[in-house]
């Protein structure tokens, strides 16, 4: 859907493949020659290697095959083998694709031509900055002087951006200091990744939103951004509206505190082209649903909520009202609605109580009976649950309401609960073939008059029309 924000590895194997479909043998041999080098079999120096020397090393019968008809007569490996730098730009263009940019940089010295090729603005739509502490992370860092020369020469190339941190302040400040020197920029996609703990959070405030503020009035194109834990306040996103309206598509912000339900509202009422959003609860409002639903509002496609409380019992979470969500369906019917519960058993109170249209639930921390009773009487449209946790009376009766209700349900995971033999073969029985993911650990069943584990196995899989066993270990 969007254009991924990190280059792919490729392999030597993937890359032969990849040119035996262009039916050339000189490009086999070239992409063969481009993973040597940067395996480091051999070092290509201006001037001071004969590659003609090393294709004599070819079989005859390779020899025989080095030469191809083309369009324009006969092509021989071994006449571009006297001088690689006169290979045309869009092969090597081709291969720098598949390198990644240490050898990028690496490759662009051997000659003119290729440095020319390094500098092509195709191979910096796409830039993912990587900054680590040597001393306290073993993840590679983007070398300073590359980036200051990408911020030089290519600042205005760059399209699809993310900065990966690792848990060091220092990192964070340093991706900052990027994104405040982006000026020249038309970006699509930014997106600010920490890999451990949220260091973007122990960055000075006024020093994040300023930066990011350069991105946003810069840029005019935004269409997705991902600032999940990071400082991001009320003001920062009036500036992302004002001049992004028209392109913004997706808006990922769980985890940013200094954010309110006007604020995201405000992305709401003027954002029309928004379909994919990610907030926590605190957020959500009957207001927002009310904004996604304007008849100026594309289709909302995607709506992830997350529900976190740290501390038992000083949380207050507040209800939406039937209506919202009612009037979100009628204008998104299409709307996948995934929410996922950090909470302790006494905070779900608020939640279920009436009709919620949430198709993916996952609770990560212990839910009681109660809670998954009210999931089967109050959630139709459920695709996907994930229970990672429950205690130690039997969920029965509660799986069985949720296969009766929820016809659209394709996918259940089950933790630490307890499910009897009967039960869940009840609960098959209903769901059927419908269901693509059957993810139970084991120790769930208990095993009773009806079913031993070893029928179980065998009469899952036949409802299921497929093999089918316990998980050793969760999947999910």
């Amino acid at each position: 859907m969007h254009p991924s924000m990190a280059e792919e590895e490729h392999s030597c194997s993937e890359n032969l493949i990849g040119a035996k479909h262009q039916g050339s043998q000189a490009y086999i041999h070239l992409l063969a020659f481009s993973e040597k080098r940067r395996l480091g079999y051999f070092w290509m120096k201006r001037g001071r290697v004969n590659i003609a020397a090393k294709c004599q090393s070819f079989s005859p019968t390779q020899s025989r095959a080095k030469k191809q008809k083309t369009g324009q007569g006969v092509f021989t490996l071994q006449s571009y083998a006297q001088d690689w730098g006169n290979l045309p730009h869009h092969i090597v263009l081709h291969i720098f694709q598949y390198l990644s940019l240490v050898d990028r940089a690496r490759a662009s010295s051997v000659c003119r031509r290729w440095n020319e090729v390094f500098h092509i603005p195709e191979l910096w739509r796409c830039f993912e900055f990587e900054l680590n502490q040597p001393a306290t992370s073993y993840l590679r860092s983007t070398h300073p002087d590359l980036i200051q020369q990408i911020i030089k020469r290519h600042a205005q190339h760059l399209q699809y951006v993310s900065f990966k941190v690792d848990s060091c302040t220092e990192s964070a400040e340093a991706a900052c200091n990027i994104l405040s020197q982006l000026v020249n920029c038309t970006i699509k996609t930014l997106g600010l990744i920490s890999t451990a703990r949220p260091s973007f959070m122990d960055v000075s405030q006024s020093h994040f939103v300023s930066a990011l503020t350069v991105v946003f009035v810069n840029s005019k194109s935004l269409s997705s951004i991902k600032i999940d834990d990071t400082p991001v306040d009320d003001p920062s996103l009036k500036v992302l509206v004002a001049n992004n309206s028209d392109t913004l598509k997706l808006l990922k912000m769980s985890s940013c505190p200094h954010v309110s339900p006007a604020g995201i509202l405000c992305v709401a009422d003027q954002c029309h082209g928004l379909r994919e959003l990610a907030l926590n609860y605190h957020l959500l409002s009957d207001e927002l649903l009310l904004a996604l639903s304007s008849e100026k509002h594309v289709h909302l496609e995607h709506l992830r909520i997350d529900v976190v409380s740290e501390n038992p019992g000083q949380t207050q979470f507040h209800s939406i009202k039937k209506s919202s969500w009612d009037a979100l369906i009628r204008h998104s019917p299409q709307v996948n609605i995934v929410m996922y519960f950090f909470l302790y058993e006494e905070e779900f109170e608020p939640f279920f109580c009436e009709e919620t249209p949430v198709t993916h639930l996952y609770f990560g921390r212990a839910v009681s009976k109660d809670m998954l009773g009210r999931i089967g009487l109050n959630c139709p449209r459920l695709v996907e649950l994930v229970v990672c946790a429950n205690g130690l009376e039997p969920l029965d009766e509660e799986l069985i309401r949720i296969a009766e209700r929820c016809k659209s349900l394709t996918a259940i995971g089950l933790g630490e609960c307890e499910v009897t033999c009967s039960g869940f073969m009840e609960f098959v029985k209903m769901c059927g073939g419908r269901l693509s993911q059957l993810s139970i650990m084991e120790e769930v069943l208990i095993p009773d008059n009806s079913y031993s584990m070893e029928q179980i196995h065998s009469e899952v899989s036949k409802h299921l029309g497929r093999i089918w066993f316990p998980d050793m270990m969760p999947t999910w």
